[in-house]
């Protein structure tokens, strides 16, 4: 990583507001922080792990209930689809197998595919398209078993 990848971070996090930002490639990893000014007011400070951030509906905890998280390995801009008028990568109610693309996460320019861990159902997704989101935020929720599969073995 080059002083000027470093910059990009470093505005990006200024931009944004943010406190930390941690990048990680495999072979490299940077994490820059700052410090929180004591005279900056609690209200003004934007608070991330809020409902709103995350774009829940029903007030609850994103981590609350069951299924598998898929939380975002990095900070940047969340896109739900390959393109401006494009179908969303996936729905609520989508089947997804391990290894299918979720959505992309723009950071650096460069943008970056998150692939579902797991196969399951899409229950939830916790932010809206080209919301920024921070490094280990939810983003989807995978039930473990499929909507149409699930009941497949019963006879």
């Amino acid at each position: 990583m080059d002083i000027k990848e470093i910059r990009e971070l470093a505005s990006l996090m200024r931009e944004m507001g943010l406190d930390s930002v941690s990048y990680n490639n495999g072979a490299e990893s940077i994490l820059l922080t700052r410090p929180i000014l004591a005279a900056e007011p609690e209200s003004t400070k934007e608070n991330v792990s809020s409902s709103a951030a995350y774009g829940k509906h029903d007030g609850g905890s994103p981590l609350q209930g069951s299924g598998f998280i898929i939380k975002s390995p990095m900070v940047g801009v969340f896109y739900s689809a390959p393109g401006v008028g494009e179908e969303p990568y996936v729905k609520i109610g989508d089947d997804v197998l391990q290894g299918d693309v979720l959505c992309v996460i723009e950071a650096m320019k460069i943008m970056n595919e998150i692939s579902a861990e797991r196969e399951g159902v899409v229950t939830e997704i916790f932010v809206e398209n080209k919301q920024v989101v921070e490094f280990g935020q939810p983003l989807f929720r995978i039930s473990s078993a499929f909507a149409l599969g699930e009941n497949a073995n019963e006879t």
